[in-house]
C-alpha cells in the first residue's frame, strides 16, 4: 500500500490524462486491502466477558412488609410534688434505674405530721364526746318511757348523738387526709424504669399546683413499643391475619442488621393518615437486655405469611431495562440470554422471582454492564460465592 500511495502521489503531478489511466487501479487495490484487514477481524473470535454467577433455588421465603420504626416508651412518669414544701433529700441519680415503689425524693414532712397529730387530736375528743352521747340518748329513751323527761329532750339527746356521729366521720376523713400528706412528702417511683435529667435539687422548695414542671421524667423501657407504617392497602390482609393469630414483628438497629429482636403486634390505629395513605401500627417488646431505647430508630420487618416453594434469585441479578426488569442467564454454551423476570419480595439479599425464572438456572451476579443477548462469557466466581455449576 505505500509503494502504491507513492506512485498515486508521484502519478498526480504530470497530468490529468495519467491521473484519469492510475486512479482505477489504484482504488481497486485499497478496496482490496481494506476487505482482506476487515476479514481478518471478523475472523478474529470476540472476547469472553468475565462474570460471577450463582444459581437461582427453590426455597420457603417468609412474606413480610418492611418499614422504619421508632422507639416509644411503654410509659412515661412526670414526677410532680402533690404538697408544697422543701426537698430534704434525693435518694437517686440521674439515668439511674429504678423499681415500682422505690423511694426518690423526700419532701421537709414536719408541717404536715403536725397536721396529722391535730386532726388525730379532734378525732379522739370527738370520741370521746360520742360515747356519752350515746349513754345520754339511751337514758333520756328510758326516761321517756316513765315520763320523767318530755319527748322533745329525749330527741335533743337523740339529735345531739347523731351530730357527733357526723363529726366522727369528718374527723376520720380529715386523719386520712393529713396521712395521705405525709405520705406524699415521700416521692415513689411508680413504674419501673430509668430517670432522666433530675430538674430539682436539695433545699429548694416545690409547689403542688406546679403540675407543669417536673423533677424528674422516668421513661419505662421494660417493654417497650414500636411504632411504624404502612401503606393503607396493605390494612385489609393485616386485619383478616390478625383476626386469627398474633402477628411478629422483628426490628434491629440500622448499624447492626443482626441483632434482631422480636415482638409483636398489638395495636392497629383506626384512622388512615390521608397526607401521607399510610396506617400507624405499634409492636411490643420485651427488651429485657435493654438494647432498644425511646427514641431510638430501627428497621421494622412485619411478618404476615410464608411463600412456599418459592424460585428465588440473588437480587444483584435483576437488571432493568426499558421494557422493565430483566436477568441474564447462562445458557450451557456459555452464551447469555436476556430473560424477562417478574420480581417479588426482597429478603436477606434474595429476591422471590413471580415469573421468568426456573430453579437450578446460572444467572450473571456481577459483569452485565458488558453483556448483550448472545455474548461468550467465562465464570470468574471466588472460592466463598459458590453456586456455579461451570467452574
Amino acid at each position: 500500500m505505500i509503494h502504491l500511495y507513492t506512485f498515486f502521489l508521484g502519478g498526480l503531478r504530470p497530468a490529468r490524462t495519467g491521473l484519469k489511466k492510475i486512479l482505477p487501479p489504484i482504488v481497486f487495490a485499497i478496496l482490496l486491502t481494506a476487505m482482506a484487514c476487515s476479514e481478518k477481524e471478523q475472523s478474529r473470535p470476540s472476547p469472553e466477558v468475565p462474570v460471577k454467577t450463582a444459581l437461582t433455588a427453590r426455597k420457603d421465603v417468609p412474606e413480610e412488609l418492611s418499614a422504619i420504626g421508632t422507639v416509644e416508651s411503654a410509659s412515661i412518669v412526670n414526677i410532680t410534688s402533690r404538697v408544697d414544701g422543701q426537698v430534704m433529700k434525693i435518694h437517686i441519680k440521674e439515668g439511674q434505674d429504678v423499681k415500682q415503689g422505690q423511694t426518690l425524693i423526700d419532701i421537709d414532712d414536719r408541717p404536715y405530721r403536725a397536721m396529722l397529730e391535730a386532726a388525730r387530736s379532734t378525732l379522739e375528743r370527738d370520741r370521746v364526746k360520742l360515747q356519752k352521747a350515746r349513754k345520754d340518748a339511751k337514758r333520756y329513751a328510758d326516761l321517756l318511757l316513765k315520763d320523767y323527761v318530755t319527748k322533745s329532750q329525749a330527741e335533743q339527746t337523740q339529735t345531739d348523738l347523731e351530730s357527733l356521729e357526723a363529726s366522727i366521720r369528718g374527723d376520720e376523713a380529715a386523719v386520712d387526709n393529713a396521712e395521705l400528706n405525709v405520705s406524699y412528702c415521700r416521692i415513689s417511683s411508680p413504674v419501673n424504669g430509668r430517670t432522666g435529667e433530675i430538674l430539682i435539687n436539695e433545699g429548694n422548695l416545690v409547689n403542688s399546683g406546679d403540675t407543669t414542671k417536673a423533677l424528674m421524667v422516668i421513661h419505662q423501657i421494660e417493654p417497650v413499643y414500636v411504632r411504624f407504617s404502612v401503606p393503607e392497602e396493605r390494612l385489609p390482609e393485616i386485619r383478616s391475619l390478625i383476626a386469627d393469630h398474633a402477628l411478629t414483628v422483628l426490628v434491629s438497629p440500622p448499624e447492626n442488621q443482626g441483632q434482631t429482636k422480636e415482638g409483636r403486634l398489638t395495636f392497629t390505629d383506626n384512622t388512615i393518615n390521608p397526607d401521607t395513605g399510610t396506617i400507624n401500627l405499634k409492636a411490643e417488646f420485651k427488651n429485657r437486655d435493654k438494647s432498644l431505647w425511646p427514641g431510638q430508630f430501627v428497621n421494622v420487618r412485619l411478618m404476615l405469611g410464608m411463600w412456599s416453594q418459592a424460585v428465588v434469585a440473588p437480587s444483584a441479578a435483576i437488571q432493568t431495562g426499558q421494557h422493565g426488569n430483566f436477568i441474564f442467564v447462562v445458557k450451557p454454551d456459555m452464551t447469555v440470554e436476556s430473560r424477562d423476570v417478574t420480581p417479588g419480595p426482597q429478603i436477606n439479599g434474595e429476591t422471590v422471582i413471580l415469573k421468568g425464572i426456573a430453579p437450578g438456572e446460572q444467572v450473571v451476579t456481577d459483569g452485565q454492564l458488558r453483556l448483550v443477548p448472545g455474548a461468550k462469557v467465562v465464570v470468574k466466581n471466588n472460592a466463598q460465592s459458590g453456586g456455579d455449576a461451570h467452574k
